[in-house]
């Protein structure tokens, strides 16, 4: 390429993309590197400096100062201390001979350097979204294709929205508009990527926040949102004024504010309920009209086992399992509904067993067992630090009351240790799938603990949980079932 050439290029490219000229620069620079490429050796590592002023360009080629007797030394990558003259690890630089461009080398260089244009447009128009990542934007669709709908969200922006981030049922022509939330999507080999969604979150929360002025006055918050696109969401709000009710503000006059949101998600269900820090009263709200009898919190595995009398079982866990799924998705804890029989057999287990530990352990009666259970006493860790009075009714000794309290402080310490012992073997069983920390934690929450509670799972459950793609939810259940089969 002439160094006039070079220059017309980047003054014409610069003015009809409106990009910065050094990055046109940059682009030729790897174009005619990558088309000099195939006169030198694969491995070869060139780079080529363009003069901004004259046009002028130079190549060069690096290689990685190398020990010659390494066995892995290459010749094509790697120089000697000696010919070098530079330090083990430091890179050699030396100017090469400018190949002439034929007919090949310059379409190739034309179709490199075009590409590399795309991806600064792209990277630019990006860099104008960024601030509105995760929020509603409109536009109207340009094209539409089997998996795809092409969206103008301005005059020369354009936005992807996958079909499988539609709501179900939904169809789009040429010309419609169209509302969604912009997320700003890396992808592999292509960089930052304008994508849409309508079914995520996102789309309930940015909806209120235009319907109910409350929310932008951030007089009103909503705290979290779970949702099932085109069925049912449930929204959790807070206010910080006393004098309004949220739920009022958020539902409108007649039920207008919250059917404009619904209208706009295709008559989607959404329930609005009242925020509590207390993750149990959240629970409460969050399954009403159904009336909650009594809650037990795993506060170690976050799971809750929730009592309803037979009336409200069927109205607790809704359709599918969708009202109880959407409940533990909006509080974060795994939720099993269960009836006041089944809690209440759950409960004399629990005591049964806890009766048969303290007759081991503590070294007591039967008669003392109980009487200590029926004290309120429900684990050893009660017993270990309550008041020598408390058991005064039933053991006189003194120093009977002393021993028992010792070896239900030896009894917790033999809990705890067994407990860490096992958290840690099932942290090294899930490590052993190729899961980070984040994720590890996440399948914690939701009581999944080691391969077998994994090896479980469907495909969907673990896509609910973490974020993985199908095929390697695939393969990782799998992985966790290989045991089985050994």
């Amino acid at each position: 390429m002439q160094s006039n050439e070079i220059l017309t290029v980047v003054d014409s490219v610069s003015t009809e993309k409106g990009l910065d000229k050094s990055v046109i620069f940059n682009a030729i620079e790897i174009a005619i590197a990558s088309a000099s490429q195939r006169h030198f050796h694969e491995d070869a590592d060139l780079y080529v400096l363009i003069d901004r002023d004259t046009g002028e360009y130079k190549t060069h080629r690096n290689w990685i100062v190398f020990d010659v007797s390494d066995e892995e030394f290459h010749h094509e990558t790697h120089i000697s201390k000696e010919d070098s003259g530079l330090e083990i690890g430091e890179t050699f630089s030396k100017e090469q001979e400018n190949i002439p461009f034929g007919r090949i080398e310059t379409q190739a260089a034309r179709q490199v350097m075009l590409q590399k244009v795309r991806e600064a447009e792209r990277e630019k128009v990006v860099e104008q979204f960024k601030s509105q990542n995760n929020k509603l934007v409109s536009g109207s669709v340009k094209r539409v294709t089997r998996d795809n709908i092409i969206v103008d969200i301005t005059y020369e922006a354009e936005a992807l929205l996958p079909r499988d981030k539609l709501m179900p049922g939904e169809i789009y022509k040429i010309n419609d508009r169209i509302r969604a939330i912009l997320q700003i999507v890396e992808v592999e080999g292509r960089g930052p990527q304008l994508m849409l969604n309508r079914s995520c979150p996102e789309m309930v929360t940015e909806l209120f926040s235009i319907e109910v002025p409350e929310i932008n006055e951030d007089i009103i918050e909503i705290r979290g949102v779970a949702r099932d696109a085109g069925s049912r969401s449930k929204i959790a709000v807070k206010t910080n004024d006393g004098r309004i009710d949220p739920v009022g503000a958020c539902v409108g006059m007649r039920g207008s504010r919250v059917q404009a949101v619904s209208s706009e998600l295709g008559n989607e269900r959404i329930d609005i309920i009242i925020y509590d820090d207390n993750p149990a009263q959240l629970v409460i709200n969050a399954l009403s009209p159904a009336k909650v009898e009594s809650i037990v919190m795993d506060e170690d595995s976050r799971s809750m086992d929730i009592a309803v009398n037979e009336d409200n079982l069927a109205l607790a866990i809704g359709s599918r399992g969708q009202n109880i799924r959407l409940a533990s998705k909006l509080v974060g804890w795994n939720l099993n509904i269960i009836s006041n029989e089944e809690a209440e057999a759950k409960v004399k287990v629990d005591e049964t067993e806890f009766l048969a530990n303290i007759i081991d352990s503590l070294g007591v009666q039967e008669d003392i067992a109980e009487k200590i259970i029926s004290s309120g006493f429900l684990s050893f860790d009660d017993i270990a630090y309550a008041e020598n009075d408390s058991f005064k009714n039933y053991i006189e000794s003194e120093d009977e009351i002393n021993r028992i309290k010792s070896a239900a402080e030896d009894a917790a310490l033999l809990e705890a240790m067994g407990a860490v012992t096992e958290e840690e073997d099932n942290v090294e069983s899930l490590e052993g799938l190729s899961l980070d920390e984040e994720n590890i934690k996440k399948l914690s929450n939701k009581g999944i603990k080691n391969k077998d509670d994994l090896a479980e799972l469907s495909i969907d459950e673990l896509q609910d949980i973490i974020e993985i793609s199908e095929d390697d939810a695939s393969k990782m259940i799998m992985k966790a079932r290989e045991h089985w089969f050994n």
